[in-house]
């Protein structure tokens, strides 16, 4: 329990984020090449590529090659990816706070029983073209700033 209490003080910032992303941070604060560090633990790049880029989920061999290569404390990666499968769930299970989101956005339809994900790049839109900042901020919490990114090119 003590090294989980650690492990969760140092993550709780950066919870919900994929771990490709603090991989990928990881890689360049050391100035390490993916592909060079790939070879390093028998992986293919492509792989590692994959999972920095947040196309590839990091399973538990991988977590931990990575982490004992880079003296990471162990359970490390796989910790942040339950969390990153945790957040993209509750997407899927529960709407964004519905108090911080006015009806008048969605007059055409009934709010509670608008599909979330379905319709996600449609909500984005209507959400950032008339919606105000604290709606702007529910939606970009809910589906994650680089999707709404994406979604606003």
């Amino acid at each position: 329990m003590f090294i989980f209490n650690i492990i969760s003080k140092n993550i709780s910032h950066i919870k919900g984020l994929h771990p490709g992303i603090i991989l990928e941070r990881e890689l360049k604060q050391r100035k390490i090449a993916k592909g060079r560090f790939a070879l390093s633990i028998n992986e293919f790049p492509q792989t590692l590529v994959s999972i920095t880029k947040g196309k590839r989920g990091m399973n538990t061999a991988l977590a931990l090659k990575i982490e004992r290569s880079l003296g990471l404390e162990e359970g490390y990666f796989m910790i942040l990816q339950v969390y990153y499968d945790i957040e993209k769930s509750k997407q899927k299970i529960l709407p964004p706070d519905l108090t911080k989101i006015r009806r008048v956005l969605f007059w055409d339809t009934v709010l509670e029983k608008l599909d979330w994900q379905k319709h996600k790049r449609v909500i984005i839109k209507r959400i950032f073209k008339h919606g105000n900042e604290e709606e702007k901020n529910e939606i970009t919490k809910y589906y994650g700033k680089d999707f709404i990114n994406e979604v606003l090119k």
